[in-house]
């Protein structure tokens, strides 16, 4: 670049990162980084497959007509109690990640993950409320570890690889979650379809008490602690990768350690430059998140990762955890009473795996191989259209979609939003805070952003809960109150969807240019806030005057 041969001097471990060609300590990441997110996505949607089995078992009264559910308070509360503490362990983590290293803390989250994933399996209690709010308790902090995997996982990402092909390897490790996704429906499927087989039952409505066997309270519980699996094969790579040059360099401001762990990395040999260092860090003071000289050069980036984040969660996790009740009322799965427990279960898993392996895996490596190509903005405002259009789709003709012949349809049109939510904003909202914030502040942006993200998924999963309710009384899920019906929930969805549209403009692209030059920190006056593909940006590189 121009910008470069007027003004020569790189740092050149950050420069032989940049430049450097795909190799295995690259593949290496991705499948350690990669596995915690599968770890994550498996673990929060999972609970999404046996919430319905875990009110046939604690909540059933063989007098009534048709099977126990979930109260709507601890519906809630299973449902979304590990995004509450996804949000807070995305801010927590995010925050140590910048002052203690990625490194550091990496371990810790995945540890944390193992131990609440067993112990969600084992929850106890003498009484049903008791055994849930034992569950709730474990699973608030499952997700405690499982919020620091994203900004973690992200920045260590971004800061490993090379400016070309970056984008693409950030989307690989967060396009495990569709498998971690896809996963949980085939283990539940297997799982139940076993059980079924080895205890058969009748339908509830032939014997209500004999069609919930006692060994059904086994399957939720495999099904949670067998999260644990993935975690557990990844924590010692995790343990071994070296701290990134970024860090070490940037914000430990020790050039000899950074060169030195990737000269390991690159098997080249890269000199330390500890002087040149020392000119760049005093160039660059350092700033907090909260003071003027952020809000001036990085204030409306934040809001609008923040924002796009926030929305596409609402509508994102509202059709990941509430499914069940989606199928259920178009009668693609039948009604609960017709159903023995373990054979709703296995209906459930298998509508579910067949969205995720449609839909919604699908979406994800299409980001994969496209985003260093057509750029991170334009796969967000294509993702966000397309969600708009088939969520009204949906929502329109929404009484079509009832009839029976017209199911298929309904859920090809489903299959689309999750696509396109996966090829567009699912993905580019995790990509883009790992790329365009300061090394001091990256792992702390990233976090504030994903955080941002978890409250809409928690608007998503306690909202939709109560607002897909019909709004006929007689029709009303026991324990609820009438509320605005699937139909105009999904209108309310669409309408997330334009405004995240319209926010993806407050965003920069950041397709083939450098972390240092997103960030400003290759100059001497950091990037002030842009907007867009428009953003405007300095010439890349660390260089030194």
């Amino acid at each position: 670049m121009a910008g470069e041969e007027r003004r020569p001097q790189h740092l050149q471990v950050l420069t032989a990162l940049d430049a450097a060609k795909t190799q295995w300590y690259h593949f290496t990441a991705i499948v350690v980084a990669g596995m915690g997110f599968f770890t994550d996505a498996y673990d929060l949607f999972c609970i999404s497959l046996v919430t319905k089995l875990l009110g046939r078992i604690y909540y059933t009264d063989p007098s009534k007509t048709d099977p126990g559910t979930l109260p709507p308070n601890v519906a809630a509360a299973v449902n979304g109690v590990a995004l509450c503490g996804t949000l807070a362990g995305q801010l927590f983590f995010g925050w140590l990640g910048d002052r203690l290293g990625r490194k550091s803390v990496y371990g810790m989250t995945l540890l944390l993950m193992v131990l609440c994933s067993v112990a969600s399996g084992l929850s106890f209690g003498s009484t049903p409320d008791g055994v849930m709010a034992t569950l709730c308790f474990f699973r608030f902090w499952l997700g405690f570890g499982i919020g620091g995997d994203y900004p973690l996982s992200a920045t260590i990402m971004s800061e490993y690889a090379n400016k070309k092909t970056r984008g693409g390897f950030i989307a690989a490790v967060f396009a495990m979650q569709g498998f971690g996704i896809l996963a949980g429906g085939i283990v539940t499927l297997a799982i139940s379809a076993g059980f079924r087989r080895a205890f058969p039952a009748p339908a509830y409505l032939v014997d209500a008490a004999a069609s919930t066997v006692p060994q059904a309270d086994y399957v939720w519980r495999i099904i949670l602690m067998l999260g644990a699996a993935p975690a557990i094969l990844t924590y010692y790579w995790r343990t071994k990768m070296p701290e990134t040059a970024r860090y070490t360099a940037l914000v430990a401001k020790n050039a000899k350690k950074a060169a030195a762990d990737m000269s390991k990395v690159l098997q080249v040999e890269i000199e330390a430059e500890a002087e040149k260092l020392d000119n760049i860090t005093a160039r660059n003071k350092d700033y907090g998140l909260f003071s003027r000289r952020f809000a001036q050069r990085h204030g409306l980036h934040l809001l609008g990762t923040a924002a796009t984040w926030f929305l596409v969660d609402i509508a994102y996790y509202s059709q990941n955890l509430f499914q069940k009740d989606i199928f259920t009322s178009i009668h693609w799965i039948p009604k609960a009473r017709t159903m023995s427990a373990l054979e709703e279960v296995f209906r459930i898993s298998r509508a579910q795996t067949l969205i995720a392996l449609c839909g919604t895996v699908p979406g994800y490596w299409f980001t994969v191989f496209l985003i260093d190509v057509i750029g991170r903005f334009a796969i967000q405002l294509l993702g966000f259209a397309m969600m708009t259009v088939f969520m009204l789709g949906l929502a329109a003709p929404y009484h079509h979609w009832t009839t029976p012949g017209n199911h298929v349809g309904f859920a090809v049109m489903y299959g689309f939003t999750f696509f396109f939510a996966n090829f567009g904003p699912n993905a580019t909202t995790f990509i883009v805070p790992a790329e365009i914030f300061p090394a001091r502040l990256r792992s702390t942006c990233h976090g504030v952003s994903a955080a941002s993200g978890k409250a809409g998924a928690i608007i998503g999963a306690f909202g939709f809960l109560y607002a897909a309710q019909p709004k006929d009384k007689a029709r009303v899920d026991a324990g609820y109150k009438p509320g605005i019906g699937v139909r105009n929930a999904l209108f309310v969805l669409a309408a997330c969807n334009f405004l995240g549209f319209l926010f993806t403009f407050l965003v920069p692209e950041s397709k083939g240019k450098s972390l240092e030059e997103m960030s400003g920190e290759a100059n001497d006056e950091e990037t002030p806030s842009g907007t867009g593909a428009t953003a405007s940006v300095q010439p890349s590189g660390l260089e030194v005057v």
